[in-house]
């Protein structure tokens, strides 16, 4: 699995700037030999300040990995109390 993208659900938006933690946190999730999930928020030129991310590495499921990206992204979100253009969504998972 190492160097998969896996399953993707959809392309997530990632900044041209190798050092953005969404940018690093994909290429680990791309890198990761075990069930591993990447989650996003979706990516709207009009709507979306920011975008917020999160991920697990290689976790016991694919399952787990998905529901632990969700509560990562979801908690980021949260503290930054931010608009986005919706809601954290798994992007790809493995």
């Amino acid at each position: 699995m190492a160097g998969s993208k896996g399953e993707t659900r959809f392309y997530p938006y990632l900044p041209q700037n190798p050092k953005d933690p969404c940018t690093k946190a994909y290429k680990a999730y791309v890198a990761a030999g075990g069930h591993s999930a990447y989650a996003t928020t979706p990516y709207s030129r009009v709507r979306s300040l920011y975008i917020i991310c999160g991920s697990r590495l290689n976790a016991p499921s694919q399952q787990a990995a998905e529901e632990l990206a969700l509560k990562s992204c979801q908690a980021t979100r949260n503290s930054y109390r931010v608009t986005t253009g919706g809601g954290c969504e798994i992007a790809a998972s493995k």
